[in-house]
């Protein structure tokens, strides 16, 4: 038996583990398909359409604005914007 291909393989199992478990935030680029009483229609990064809040006070974004949108931790039901491109 080659025991440094077996150390090798149990850290590579250990490693890939631990990137399957890992929550991150993601951020990326949208669009606001339109505005709605509930907040903005934008893209999530399946293409899929979700009505989303901003958590810019004050500010007023407009149909067919780029913004750029937070998922944190990976939670798409978190799913916000977070800034205007």
């Amino acid at each position: 038996m080659d025991y440094k291909s077996e150390i090798l393989r149990s850290i590579r199992t250990t490693v890939d583990r631990s990137i399957a478990n890992c929550r991150v935030d993601r951020t990326y680029e949208s669009v606001i398909k339109d505005i709605t009483p509930k907040g903005y229609v934008v893209l999530d990064e399946s293409g899929s359409e979700r009505i989303v809040g901003c958590c810019i006070p004050g500010l007023q974004l407009q149909v067919m604005q780029r913004v750029w949108v937070k998922e944190p931790l990976g939670n798409i039901k978190r799913l916000h914007i977070c800034g205007v491109i």
